[in-house]
């Protein structure tokens, strides 16, 4: 190969390098997804609202270096032939930085979040009987149409469990990720709040200005 034919090489391939740079950088849009949550939970919102609920607790990121915002979240949780949609979606990092989602800017490094998943106010109610279910977690993402659907999760309510719930419903159905095993274990704990806790979550958030 002769001199100017390599530099032409060299130029066409520096050329698609900076091309191909030039896209994951700056055009490509990508996506959003969700690391597998090591931590879910099934019961009341706290000994002051029994409403069901669903947390999660999990990293989104986005699969471009652009980022993405996601618009808001929900969950639907099926068990054999029912469907509930927990469409309200309070995010934040601990207890005490909850608000409800008005949004998040999700870039590849990632955003580690609570995300509690509750019924409306509109008489909507829930209970978790014994059975397998498949729990999708989805999100409104600006400028992509439609819903992308983050993760699916399945998930086991034993009889114990289940009969647990029903007798007491200050308790909550806890599960735990292995990532030995790659399953998730469970276990019944409290779920009261402590006494000087504040109003309800969910009821606080819904009446805010």
């Amino acid at each position: 190969m002769g001199t100017e034919a390599f530099s032409i090489a060299l130029s066409l391939t520096s050329l698609g390098v900076s091309v191909a740079t030039a896209w994951l950088t700056l055009w490509r849009r990508g996506t959003v997804r969700m690391a597998q949550p090591p931590s879910v939970y099934f019961g009341p919102d706290g000994a002051r609202e029994l409403h069901p609920k669903i947390f999660v607790r999990a990293l989104i990121y986005s699969t471009a270096i652009r980022g993405r915002i996601i618009e808001g979240m929900f969950a639907r949780v099926s068990r054999g032939d029912s469907t509930q949609s927990f469409p309200v979606w309070v995010s934040g990092g601990a207890k005490d930085d909850l608000s409800r989602g008005a949004g998040l800017a999700v870039g590849p490094e990632g955003l580690a979040l609570h995300h509690h998943f509750l019924l409306p106010r509109d008489g909507s109610t829930f209970q978790f009987l014994v059975g397998s279910y498949t729990v999708e977690l989805f999100a409104v993402v600006v400028g992509i149409p439609g819903h992308v659907r983050l993760r699916i999760l399945h998930l086991d309510v034993t009889e114990a469990h289940a009969a647990r719930l029903a007798a007491d419903d200050r308790c909550g159905l806890y599960f735990d990720w292995s990532p030995e095993t790659g399953r998730y274990t469970s276990h019944i704990d409290d779920a009261r709040l402590p006494a000087d806790r504040g109003p309800r979550l969910l009821e606080s958030l819904l009446t805010a200005p």
